[in-house]
This record gives structure tokens, sequence and C-alpha cells, in this order.
């Protein structure tokens, strides 16, 4: 028992020695300077970088003139979507993330979500980041919205939503979540 004790001692400490050489490791607001694109943000971002320049130009605009659809808003709140955690691939070159980036944050705003458990990971034009996070989640297009739960993906929305509105794709996502939950209880 005493071996036990001590061997789940050693392994707690190196996992939290490379927990927080990971955490040490992450680069925030990493901008580039390209020569085809001009400047460009690469791998993990907060959102209050797209209200600089030259990003403000697409984001700001595109943002106040969207109109979000309440039912779906209302829909998303039942459904309890703070309690997911969502993560975004989008590329500051890319014209449906300059569409589709912009919607995504004002619906998250007017939900109120948590800026801690949203992922924000810019990808340059090959859909790579400085960290690698993309191969991970088979990132192909951009935009791809991922939602998670308890560190399992649940859905995604890739390029454009199949609805036309990001909301109402956010609020399938979320329904297939809870038939799935409510299957598992009644497999039991």
């Amino acid at each position: 028992m005493k071996k036990f004790i001590t061997n789940m001692v050693a392994l707690s400490s190196l996992m939290l020695a490379v927990q927080q050489f990971n955490a040490q490791k992450v680069v925030v607001n990493r901008e580039v300077e390209t020569q085809n694109d001009g400047k460009m943000l690469l791998g993990n971002q907060l959102k209050e970088q797209f209200l600089k320049a030259p990003y403000a130009d697409w984001y700001t605009k595109e943002h106040d003139e969207y109109a979000i659809d309440q039912k779906a808003i209302s829909e998303l709140r039942k459904a309890k979507i703070n309690t997911y955690s969502i993560m975004v691939f989008m590329g500051t070159w890319c014209e449906d993330s300059h569409r589709d980036f912009p919607r995504l944050m004002k619906i998250l705003e007017e939900l109120k979500y948590p800026d801690n458990k949203l992922t924000i990971i810019a990808v340059n034009r090959k859909k790579e980041s400085p960290s690698g996070e993309e191969s991970l989640h088979n990132i192909q297009k951009v935009p791809t919205i991922i939602v998670q739960r308890y560190g399992k993906e649940i859905g995604r929305i890739i390029e454009m939503p199949t609805t036309g509105y990001i909301e109402r794709d956010l609020v399938e996502i979320l329904k297939k979540d809870d038939s799935s939950v409510i299957k598992e209880i009644f497999k039991k």
C-alpha cells in the first residue's frame, strides 16, 4: 500500500509538471506578416484580437450587421449551451471565416457564453497552426466550429451552417446530444 501511494504521488507530480510545461508553451495572439496575405493571426487567439487592425475592418462590420435568430438563442439557453465547450478553427485570410466567425462571436455574446469555454485557433492557408491542434481534430476547411461536452465532440459546423444560421445549426447539434444521452439512459 505504501508503494502504491508513493507511485500515485510521483505520477501526480509528473502529470502536474507536464500540464505546467504545456501551459507555458501556448503562445496567445500570435501575428505574422506574410508576403501574399499581409498580417495574419496564427494559433490560439483571444476574441479582443479581432477588434484590432486589420481584422476589425471585416470583423466589426459583419458582427454589427448580423441579425440573430432570437428563437434559436432561446433554444440554446434551454439546452444549456454554456455547459458545452466550443472550439473554432478559422483563418484571417478566409472569406467564410470573415462572415461566420464574427456572427458566432455575436451569438456567444448574446448567450453570455463564458470565455474560458471558448478556444479560437487561427490557421494559415494550409489549415495549420503552430501547435498542430488542427491535426487532432481533422480540420480540412475553415471555419470549423466544434461543440464538445466532457472533452468529447458532439458535433461540428464545417465552412458554413447547413441551415444558413450558425445558431440554428448549434440547436440541431445540441438536440442530437440530448437524444444520445436519453438513449444511453434507456440502454441501462
